[in-house]
This record gives structure tokens, C-alpha cells and sequence, in this order.
């Protein structure tokens, strides 16, 4: 394998691409990689990745799929969130009943 031609395609495939992060899509190899797998990664490491024939650029459609996918994860990962703050404290009836005496105050 000449790696003078290797980086040299890689290179022209680095400028052929037009977003900072790509997505691609894996394609099934002999070492056990799956095929269908969606990754957004930097341009220089997607250019390897054609060039080297173990994914494809993914089309219009499976970016915005995807993307559509990323933001619902990250929403719910949001209320998981959000419910792991929400505190709780459980009193029994005596203590709830001497608070309340407790807020209305003294009487005179």
C-alpha cells in the first residue's frame, strides 16, 4: 500500500465534505462491525472512514432522522434530570398538624 496515495485520498475526500461533522453510516466489515450505525464525527476522521470503505456519508433524510432522534434522547434525558432534583420529604400526621399549629401562630 503506497500511504503517499492513501493520505492523498483522504485529503481530497476531507475537502469534499462540507459539514464540520458529518454523519456517517457504518457499513458491515469482516472484523464485526455493524452495519447501519449513525455517528456524527469530525471531517477529518469521516474522510478516513469512506476512504477506507467501513461507512458511507449519510443521506438528507437519515441526518435529519437522526437528529430528530438526538434531540428527543436529550429531552428526556432533561426530565430525567430534572425528576432526580425534585425532593420529597414525608411527614406523618402529628408532625404536619404542629407545623400548621406552628404557622398560624401564637394566639392571643
Amino acid at each position: 500500500m503506497d500511504l503517499r496515495l492513501y493520505y492523498e485520498k483522504i485529503r481530497a475526500m476531507e475537502a469534499k465534505l462540507t459539514d464540520e461533522y458529518p454523519v456517517v453510516v457504518s457499513n458491515e466489515t469482516t472484523d464485526g462491525g455493524k452495519d447501519g450505525t449513525k455517528t456524527e464525527v469530525p471531517r477529518k476522521i469521516a474522510a478516513r472512514l469512506l476512504v477506507d470503505g467501513v461507512a458511507r456519508l449519510a443521506s438528507k433524510e437519515e441526518v435529519k432522522v437522526y437528529r430528530e432522534y438526538l434531540a428527543e434522547a436529550k429531552r428526556v434525558a432533561d426530565q430525567i434530570a430534572a425528576a432526580a432534583r425534585l425532593q420529597l420529604t414525608v411527614l406523618s400526621t402529628t408532625d404536619l398538624d404542629r407545623l400548621k399549629t406552628a404557622a398560624r401562630g401564637p394566639k392571643e
